[in-house]
């Protein structure tokens, strides 16, 4: 430990980006395509290739099943190629399907079961989550988790908080009907709540009130100068350290703590991408590999525990867009097997090329557009 702290700790300037984006992204990427591996291969599917980026490949090794495991020089992802494959995307090649003899057949994926190839699609976005869920309950069984109490130490006048009538010393008890158990808890609704009513239930002296307060979208700095909106109370809070209870885990309740925060982070993701639809959050707040190099950075600063952490995050993010109905990603092969289990056979060939053309075109307009919130950030920040 001490010594992976100590080379995130020696880069600057930009390897002091890369290499602790390169470590979280190579953990997530690995272990969503080793979901696609370990299924396929029980499915009897024959692998052709496994990759951790794309592009040119800078090094690898066949194993002893014929698959080349390579690193190549892209490192934005990752795939599992299939006997059959056209491409990274598992997009059908007829000609090369045709051309197979009937033993060879059977090792395709595209002639399983619809049971099976959903399984072997499935399995990345179910690996990242598993990953999530194993990291975050080696870290609350390892280290627990600090829990402050959630009292208002200070009002800011003319906020929200002010208006609802929040004093200091109040305890807050329930955020829309959720229970609160440390500051934090709370921090994490108000986020994602700017313009709704918020019904909060706090201990005054031993007296439970409730009162009703809308955060508001405002401007906030963190502790490494990068700057986003998102809902404030206006209430401030003093993490005493007498305050500070590190809650310890054993092994079944620290398993079911990292379910319960991997859920949380699909909830409030949902959410947020929600509220963006309904335009009461902005897409700005999107980010791209720019963003992850940035914040992988950052957070290496803080130690490697930190940077785990984050990479467990990321992999609750990577696992939920890859779930996405969009053709290109595995949600998009989903959505194509549930109408193919609907129409009792899959969609024509010409059909299934016209939504993974149109689904490369969505997928690399938000590689852009969230390039572009990146480049936008880093000079905000500035």
């Amino acid at each position: 430990m001490e010594f992976l702290q100590s080379i995130f700790s020696a880069g600057s300037g930009l390897l002091g980006y890369v290499i602790p984006a390169l470590f979280v992204l190579m953990i997530v990427v690995f272990f969503h395509e080793l979901g696609h591996f370990m299924v396929a291969r029980w499915c009897g599917v024959t692998i052709c290739e496994f990759s951790i980026g794309f592009g040119k490949e800078l090094f690898g090794f066949h194993d002893r099943h014929g698959t080349r495991w390579k690193i190549s020089a892209i490192p934005l992802g990752g795939y599992v190629k299939f006997l059959g494959d056209e491409n990274a995307a598992s997009v059908p090649d007829q000609e090369a399907m045709n051309s197979l003899g009937e033993d060879d057949r059977e090792g395709s994926l595209h002639s399983k079961s619809l049971w099976a190839r959903a399984a072997i699609v499935a399995a990345g976005p179910f690996a990242n989550f598993l990953l999530s869920i194993i990291i975050f309950g080696m870290l609350l069984f390892l280290y627990g988790k600090p829990i402050t109490p959630a009292r208002v130490d200070a009002v800011v006048p003319d906020s929200a908080a002010a208006e609802a009538g929040f004093e200091v010393g109040d305890i807050m008890l329930s955020v829309d009907g959720q229970a609160i158990k440390s500051f934090a808890d709370v921090q994490g609704i108000v986020a994602l709540s700017s313009g709704d009513a918020l019904a909060v239930v706090v201990d005054r002296n031993g007296q439970e009130l409730t009162l009703m307060t809308t955060p508001r979208r405002t401007e906030v700095t963190d502790q490494f100068g990068n700057k986003q909106k998102i809902g404030v109370l206006g209430i401030r809070h003093e993490a005493r350290a007498e305050d500070v209870v590190r809650m310890q885990y054993g092994p079944l309740e620290a398993a079911w703590g990292g379910v319960t925060e991997t859920y949380a982070i699909v909830e409030r993701t949902l959410g947020y991408v929600g509220r963006i639809f309904v335009g009461k959050e902005d897409a700005d707040q999107l980010g791209g590999p720019i963003r992850v190099a940035q914040v992988s950075g950052q957070v290496a600063t803080l130690g490697i525990v930190a940077l785990v952490n984050l990479a467990a995050i990321l992999s609750v993010s990577i696992g939920l867009l890859n779930l996405f109905p969009i053709p290109m990603l595995d949600g998009g092969h989903l959505v194509f097997y549930a109408i193919e289990g609907i129409r009792g056979k899959p969609l024509s060939a010409k059909s299934q090329e016209v939504g993974f053309r149109i689904g490369l075109a969505l997928v690399f307009s938000l590689m852009i557009f969230a390039t572009f919130n990146d480049i936008t950030h880093i000079f905000m920040s500035d």
